[in-house]
């Protein structure tokens, strides 16, 4: 099939290279020069682990191509996928400005039938929106469907190649043909295509990333819990997660949760209902907690420094919102950062992926290494704010041979509490005990 695909972020890039990896001809269109011309040459401009290989390979076939002419993009595609962006207005609400810019652009392009998809989280009611958009200056057949994008960045390619499901909103039997033999190869092994009218579909991307945020934030709850009661959040979490009602994926407790699509679909969803005199009570205390959680190590971090930071230097390894990606949209390390330096603290980061995008963000306000130990030179304490592979059985005497203090704070609750007594940490997680070696006179939290 001939696809064109308008947008080539991070939604946009990872569609246009799985559908080429398919055999589909692929033209993915951007404004953006520079980027055209980076991605043309083979220059990847996001770092999602196995994406390159799919994008090289298929870049060489020439099964995906990119411009930045919209009428050589689509003019021979069937099928034309919208991932732009989508940010958050003011209020909250999605901002559908380059969603509906490039629909009044299509129906002036446009030559004959043509699938017009929403591959962008929107608002309920945008499917209608773009058709209307569209319709003002075309008046030939064409339909418009919503299919929710369902990826988690840092295994993408696995979620896009082999999805558990296939969420296609349309009322048209037409569409409905065009979009199922599209998918046929995605689901060869029986994971479903489901059909639905294009309301319940943009309704249910953002249902789905709000109730991950409200079972994320449930758990931190429990941490903070658990932390005044005594009790063992690991332990806690493996006994709600046996439970096949619940299940064990997003239990894990941490400082809270970020990136680019929870925080702005949860916002989304509560403005969304507001506009219907709805409101949505549950989100609007997830929002309110996951920012309290996001800035969770800083009280511990004064209560041990006896509330002094100034001149105090930390390493903090961990920059991405999640591990293997670059992505420092609402990343709690952020939040840490910002606090710390307000107190007249200093810092040394680290992370693999993600540095690039931090000081174009905070510039030389902290210093950068080379790796996890280098940033550890002189370090009061470290901590630990994404849960990075490399970070999780790391050389401790190495850590020991340069750090100014041993001390911890982690988190993401990368460590087993015993094992970092007895190599004499001082350590505070998340929910969990605080391991205090011998002698020291630290009070517990």
């Amino acid at each position: 099939m001939k696809i064109a695909v308008i947008g080539t972020g991070y939604v946009g890039l990872v569609t246009g290279t799985c559908f080429s990896e398919t055999g589909n001809d692929v033209t993915c269109v951007d404004i953006d020069a520079s980027k055209v011309g980076k991605l043309s040459r083979g220059e990847i401009t996001i770092y999602e682990p196995g994406l390159d290989k799919l994008f090289l390979r298929n870049l060489k076939e020439e099964r995906l191509k990119f411009t930045t002419d919209l009428t050589v993009g689509v003019k021979n595609a069937e099928i034309i996928f919208l991932a732009l962006p989508t940010p958050s207005g003011a209020d909250g609400s999605a901002d559908l400005r380059f969603v509906l810019g490039v629909a009044d652009q299509l129906g002036k392009i446009l030559n004959g039938y043509k699938v017009v998809v929403d591959k962008s989280t929107v608002p309920v009611g945008t499917a209608e929106k773009v058709h209307a958009a569209i319709k003002k200056n075309y008046t030939g057949e064409f339909d418009v469907a919503s299919n929710p994008e369902f990826l988690r960045e840092g295994v993408a390619v696995e979620d896009f190649m082999k999805p558990d499901r296939v969420v296609i909103g349309t009322s048209s039997e037409r569409a409905k043909k065009v979009m199922e033999e599209l998918y046929a190869p995605f689901v060869r092994q029986g994971n479903p295509i489901i059909f639905m009218n294009e309301r319940s579909a943009e309704l249910t991307k953002y249902a789905a990333n709000s109730f991950l945020a409200t079972k994320i934030t449930f758990m931190n709850e429990i941490a903070v819990l658990c932390e005044k009661l005594g009790a063992d959040v690991d332990m806690v979490r493996r006994g709600v997660g046996s439970d096949e009602r619940i299940g064990k994926r997003f239990l894990f407790p941490g400082i809270g949760y970020g990136g680019s699509c929870f925080p702005k679909d949860v916002q989304a969803l509560v403005q969304s209902s507001r506009e219907v005199n709805y409101e949505f009570q549950i989100l609007n205390a997830v929002m309110d907690i996951n920012d309290k959680q996001k800035l969770h190590l800083i009280p511990k971090i004064k209560k041990y420094f006896n509330g002094q930071l100034k001149a105090k230097h930390f390493a903090l390894w961990g920059l991405a919102f999640k591990p293997n990606t670059d992505d420092i949209r609402e990343a709690p390390a952020l939040n840490i950062i910002d606090a710390l330096k307000k107190e007249g603290a200093t810092l040394a980061v680290f992370d693999p992926e993600a540095m690039s995008n931090v000081k174009n963000q905070i510039g030389d306000t902290v210093t950068y290494g080379e790796n996890q130990y280098d940033v550890l030179a002189g370090a009061d304490a470290l901590i630990i704010a994404t849960e990075w592979n490399e970070f999780r059985t790391p050389n401790f005497l190495k850590m020991v041979a340069v750090m100014k203090n041993k001390v911890i704070f982690d988190g993401r609750n990368l460590f087993d509490i015993q094992a970092i007594r007895e190599l004499g940490f001082y350590y505070e997680s998340i929910g969990r005990d605080i391991a205090i070696p011998a002698g020291n006179n630290k009070n517990k939290a």
